[in-house]
């Protein structure tokens, strides 16, 4: 027990006005990551970052979403997708290796948000796409350009121009 150093009233308590949990439109919003926790997941033979995402426009500003990001996966597909996903969001905020998930928090992207059905909780948000802010370009630039093939026609092996 730890006391408080005085006592509470609920009556002189401020209250804020109940938020709804309805989900918010499907389309594009920015968002910044403001949470990234790594969680084994229910069955205990893999992990995800879990992703808090606080949209900040062009609407619903202050509304949470959360999204799972497989890295390591029984189910390979599900794996490769994570990691494709989790490459996305690096190359959208600028990351060119991570190895602590706070290294995500801070980052600012768009999300693509759908709401979908769910028979036991009923109607909610999912995010199911990361590009950058419109106007803002990806932080990364791009690989270079693949070199012409040499005279014989075959290919350098990737090893090779290094």
């Amino acid at each position: 027990m730890a006391f408080l150093g005085e006592v509470f009233n609920l009556d002189d308590m401020p209250r804020d006005e109940p938020r709804g949990f309805e989900p918010i439109p499907a389309g594009w919003y920015t968002a910044a990551i403001v949470g990234a926790d790594v969680k084994t997941t229910k069955a205990g033979n893999g992990s995800y970052i879990a992703l808090r995402l606080d949209i900040t426009g062009p609407s619903h500003q202050g509304r949470v979403l959360w999204s799972n990001i497989n890295t390591r996966n029984p189910n390979l597909r599900a794996e490769e997708i994570g990691r494709g996903q989790l490459g996305q969001i690096m190359a959208i905020i600028g990351l060119a290796s991570i190895e602590d998930s706070d290294q995500l928090i801070g980052g600012n992207l768009a999300i693509k948000v759908t709401v979908r059905d769910d028979s036991q909780y009923g109607p909610g948000n999912e995010v199911k796409g990361f590009k950058a802010i419109e106007g803002s370009g990806s932080a990364l630039p791009k690989a270079a350009p693949a070199t012409t093939a040499p005279a014989n026609g075959k290919a350098a092996p990737p090893w090779a121009s290094k």
